[in-house]
């Protein structure tokens, strides 16, 4: 067990401008973090990380290529993991298994079985996980959890979570071209199928099921669908799945539809997810509400807010900081819980359960159990919009009425669990 006064040397595993971010906070959260390996493939990545690391730590972190070489150096605690989300599960397995702690950005895996695999390491290799599901660690999402576990707003009887992104933009599939050079084209597609560079695929990866679960939805969606869950007591898989949707803005060539509706079958009440990209009048939570406790969102044109119906009230919650307030008869505002955006809180708890050894706030348990709610969305709707029927002990599909469920989750040699 590290004590409070030793030393948590961490390593960066995709260096893009989350993964910066995510890294300048984990090492300033708290004292004696240092940041030994900043890792991309790209070679152009990475660069202004150093540079902030430098300044803050009196050191350069060494810049690879290769996770591996990360998960071979026994100086290092813990690595995040913010690269493309077809690598999330496969490199924070590798990690587990090399003794690592880790940090996972959402969505923390694609399919219901790298969720298992996962699961099955951190228990295995005694890890701790955390998921980059900050809202977790919100103090407004802590108090909206005590306040509807209360009974104040009476039973549960429906739930709708949004995300309605604002704006599209056309989008035309470039040709195949040579790979760029400092990228390692092989490295990048790790478990993926082997397909020659386009740039379409390497910066619009959100927009292909091989790499992502969309742009609105994995991306997205998963925040919001994790924290309806954790306020409303962290219920289970939904009894059954349902996902219509489709390219409704611009009908291009992109495999992930832009607008998805999904009805989840949660027992006791039904769940409902919008998921989409239109609309310049839906805006997410701004800046200076996130970090102003005396602020709230307008709920109408709020992209992200979760509406929680009850027998007594109405819960409007806001994601990163946006707070909640319950209204009854007439709009007459019952409570409310002011927030601040929580990303410094949610890094210092999984520093501290680094030392402590404590289960973090966003266990990978949990996470999983979020991402797949995502996951069996879109495999509603890739199998022809049909209804699946959900075995929640397992993760697996009872009944897909007849629909072809798509696997296509491979792992290419080199690559696998």
């Amino acid at each position: 067990m590290k004590s409070a006064n030793n030393k948590i040397t961490l390593a960066l595993i995709g260096a893009g401008g989350r993964g910066t971010q995510v890294i300048l906070s984990l090492q300033q959260c708290s004292e004696n973090v240092a940041v030994k390996y900043v890792c991309d493939v790209d070679g152009e990545r990475g660069g202004n990380a150093i540079k902030e690391l430098s300044r803050l730590q009196g050191f350069d972190p060494l810049k690879v290529p290769d996770m591996r070489t990360v998960y071979d150096d026994k100086d290092v605690d813990a690595v995040i993991i913010t690269t493309p989300e077809h690598w999330h599960a496969l490199a924070a397995v590798w990690a587990c298994r090399a003794q690592k702690d880790v940090y996972v950005e959402k969505n923390v895996c694609l399919s219901p079985e790298e969720g298992k695999k996962m699961i099955e390491a951190a228990g295995h290799y005694k890890r701790i996980i955390q998921c980059g599901t900050q809202n977790r660690s919100a103090d407004c999402a802590f108090s909206a959890r005590e306040y509807i576990a209360s009974g104040k707003l009476g039973a549960i009887v429906t739930v709708r979570a949004c995300c309605m992104l604002p704006g599209a933009r056309k989008w035309a599939l470039k040709p195949d071209s040579p790979v760029p050079d400092g990228l390692d084209w092989d490295k990048w597609l790790g478990p993926a199928a082997d397909v020659p560079y386009n740039v379409s695929r390497h910066k619009a990866w959100y927009d292909w099921w091989a790499y992502s679960g969309g742009a609105a939805m994995s991306g997205d969606a998963s925040h919001v669908i994790d924290l309806a869950r954790m306020v409303l007591g962290d219920p289970g898989l939904p009894r059954s799945v349902y996902c219509a949707g489709g390219r409704v803005i611009f009908p291009d060539e992109r495999e992930i539809p832009d607008n998805q509706t999904v009805v989840y079958d949660m027992g006791a009440y039904p769940l409902t997810l919008e998921a989409s990209q239109y609309g310049d009048y839906l805006q997410k939570t701004p800046q200076e509400i996130r970090y102003n406790r005396d602020l709230f969102p307008e709920w109408r044109t709020n992209s992200t807010r979760i509406e929680i119906y009850g027998t007594k009230g109405v819960m409007f919650l806001g994601r990163h900081g946006g707070g909640w307030q319950v209204f009854g008869n007439g709009w007459e505002l019952m409570d409310e819980g002011k927030g601040v955006f929580p990303d410094a809180a949610h890094h210092k708890n999984f520093i501290e359960c680094i030392r402590s050894r404590k289960e973090t706030n966003a266990p990978v348990t949990e996470g999983v159990i979020s991402a797949n709610m995502i996951n069996l969305a879109n495999l509603s709707y890739r199998s022809g919009k049909k209804c699946l029927k959900v075995n929640p002990e397992d993760y697996s599909i009872e009944d897909s009425n007849g629909a072809t469920v798509p696997d296509d989750r491979d792992y290419r040699e080199g690559y696998r669990f």
